[in-house]
């Protein structure tokens, strides 16, 4: 079995992802561009063509209308990302069960955003530490 991480973003505009980014301009903090995805991180003895398809094929998930499916190439953000996980919530990712995360990457003049502007909206808005945890 190996570790995969797979993100799933919207095709078509993504309101959440644009109030953020408003709201981290307003704040002070520059960015761009802002993209939201739901990550899941599990264990799959598939190959990616396979574990492609079954997300894919589950419409609990993926919607091909909407959704774009990235097989991330690592298991740690990607730069100018942040995930964001809610303390013990533990569920399952197309029938697997699977860690989940809501991934926020960032953008600054067309590059990922740096370490310094993430921590800065974690702090300020995209991640809750009572409830949540912030992952680099």
């Amino acid at each position: 079995m190996k570790e995969r991480v797979v993100a799933i973003g919207l095709k078509i505009p993504d309101n959440s992802a644009y109030t953020a980014m408003v709201t981290l301009r307003r704040l002070g903090i520059d960015v761009q561009r802002v993209e939201r995805s739901e990550i899941a991180r599990f264990e799959s003895a598939e190959d990616q063509p396979a574990l492609r398809t079954r997300i894919e094929r589950d419409e609990s998930v993926f919607n091909p209308n909407k959704h774009r499916l990235t097989i991330l190439p690592g298991t740690k953000p990607r730069p100018g990302e942040v995930w964001i996980e809610t303390i013990d919530d533990r569920g399952t990712f197309a029938r697997m069960p699977a860690r989940r995360y809501v991934g926020w990457r960032l953008f600054a003049a067309d590059a990922p955003a740096s370490r310094e502007t993430l921590g800065a909206a974690v702090e300020a808005l995209l991640c809750n530490p009572a409830i949540e945890r912030a992952i680099y």
